[in-house]
């Protein structure tokens, strides 16, 4: 599913109006209404107090329909007037006079905290106050008016995007946002839901088809794509029956120190979970019968010591993942920079890997063409340098995979691919996974999907994807609390079978 910029919806909405020959206020009136039906879907007419918070542009207009409707559909409302400004579109005004004809009411002017209203914590909060288009500080008194808000603990249900965010920035005041248990959002998700300091303001996303221009909205490319199962599943390659294990390769999971050889047990085990015909470790002597026994399924080859101080294989293997657990020992760079320079495999690095190049840059130099770089938001910080917010860290993410053409994976929630100025986010995965080992794990899926030939972005969107749907699986089974590393391997195969599952509900249609 495509992601759109504020300035694309905006085109989107003029695309529709032209090729459906509608006004502005009729598409207001189309969108508001689907708004409220997903509404009173919900509530079934419970009689439930409603306030109902208005900007006075747009945003406001569709606050201001969904009030009339709650009206005539015999609803407890009450509307409000947020006066931030002169300014009123003629969507609004049009649409407040139309709730003044039938409302027994007007709507209650806001101009300060002394006209707040009481809400209760029973009560439902409807957020229309601004729209995905505002570019300017908030008013003291109407982040007063969000926090009042927010301190009722009512049920609040923002309009398209919670009031007080901005499409392209963090906010000033974090606290001057309007903390919504559901955002209604209109046709296309935003890209603000699945940031860290953004996403947190939306508890649950709802996307209702308001029917823009179907046109427009295939031609156009986005800021960045939503990975779902709808996108995963044209890149799954199915396998053949005369097929054999060298048919999906051979990949190389190196790394490993004194004490931390366990990461490269749960790389090697999620590379042949992954479907990689074979596996083979290359670690430090220390982890030799680790490795053979707690993978009899791999091969091992070790180096003469304690900490890699050699890189040496004497096969170009089909993929290699490294870096987990490898350490920084001044021998074991070396090895790594000999290793980056002799390298003609598709790469994947991680962890201590990307520690060695954020130290020495000079090494970025040796990558090869879409390499794969996964890094946490420490490991990022250390690579690309700090960021204000989450939109700077994008732009220098993208600056960085550009300069160096490869692929970097920020990891976290809604874990983000970035190639040049593509951008995927996944869809998968759950707080469970915020455990030691996690991205172990995705490391060796990934590599193991290069093992058999994927295209290296391939790899990457589909590597992402699997290794949140594994845990998300595991997580049903055992809870966020108690997920491990270890369930994630143990459940890539549920997360490949359920590609194929039918969505929940839904028929399957037979033939007699």
């Amino acid at each position: 599913m495509k992601i759109f910029s504020a300035q694309q919806m905006r085109m989107a909405d003029e695309a529709t109006m032209q090729s459906q020959k509608i006004t502005s206020l009729e598409l207001m009136e189309h969108a508001a209404t689907k708004t409220f039906n997903f509404i009173h879907e919900k509530l079934q007419g419970a009689p439930i107090f409603i306030h109902v918070f208005c900007g006075i542009g747009n945003n406001g207009g569709d606050g201001l329909v969904i009030s009339r409707l709650l009206i005539k559909h015999g609803y407890n409302v009450k509307s409000y007037i947020v006066n931030f400004s002169d300014n009123r579109s003629e969507e609004f005004l049009a649409n407040y006079d139309r709730l003044k004809e039938i409302a027994k009411e007007w709507p209650i002017q806001l101009k300060s905290e002394e006209d707040f209203p009481a809400i209760q914590s029973n009560d439902m909060v409807i957020d229309a106050i601004f729209g995905i288009g505002l570019n300017r500080p908030l008013l003291p008194w109407v982040i007063s008016l969000i926090k009042h808000i927010n301190n009722s603990r009512s049920f609040t249900l923002s309009v398209d995007i919670p009031s007080g965010l901005y499409a392209d920035k963090a906010p000033e005041d974090p606290k001057g946002v309007i903390f919504a248990s559901v955002t209604v959002t209109f046709q296309v998700p935003k890209l603000i839901f699945f940031l860290p300091q953004t996403g947190i303001y939306t508890q649950d996303l709802e996307v209702i088809d308001i029917g823009l221009d179907r046109n427009y909205l295939q031609q156009q490319s986005g800021i960045a794509e939503l990975i779902s199962k709808n996108e995963i599943l044209p890149l799954y390659r199915s396998r053949y029956k005369y097929s054999h294990k060298g048919t999906y390769g051979h990949c190389v999971i190196v790394g490993g120190s004194y004490g931390k050889i366990g990461s490269v047990v749960l790389a090697t085990k999620s590379a042949l979970r992954t479907g990689a015909g074979l596996v083979t470790a290359y670690v430090p002597e220390c982890g030799y019968e680790v490795l053979q026994t707690a993978v009899p399924e791999a091969m091992v080859i070790t180096d003469d010591d304690d900490e890699l101080a050699e890189i040496k294989l004497d096969f170009e293997p089909s993929a290699v993942g490294i870096g987990i657990g490898l350490g920084t020992n001044e021998k074991t760079i070396k090895a790594f920079r000999e290793f980056l320079k002799e390298n003609t495999s598709q790469l994947v690095i991680d962890a201590d890997g990307i520690n060695i190049v954020s130290k020495h840059p000079e090494l970025l130099d040796h990558l090869k063409e879409n390499t794969i770089i996964t890094p946490h938001p420490k490991e990022l910080e250390r690579l690309i340098g700090g960021w204000n917010d989450d939109f700077e860290k994008i732009e220098k993410t993208k600056s960085f995979s550009k300069q160096h053409r490869c692929i970097i994976v920020i990891k976290g929630a809604n874990s983000i691919i970035v190639y040049g100025d593509q951008m995927y986010i996944n869809n998968t995965g759950n707080p469970g996974m915020a455990t030691a080992g996690s991205g172990d794990v995705l490391t060796g899926i990934i590599t193991g999907l290069l093992s058999q030939g994927y295209d290296p972005l391939q790899a990457t969107v589909f590597g992402v994807y699997l290794h949140g749907s594994s845990g998300d699986i595991a997580a049903l089974q055992i809870g966020f609390e108690g997920l491990i590393a270890s369930d994630i391997i143990s459940h890539i195969g549920a997360a490949y079978l359920e590609l194929f599952k039918a969505p929940a509900g839904s028929k399957e249609k037979s033939e007699s």
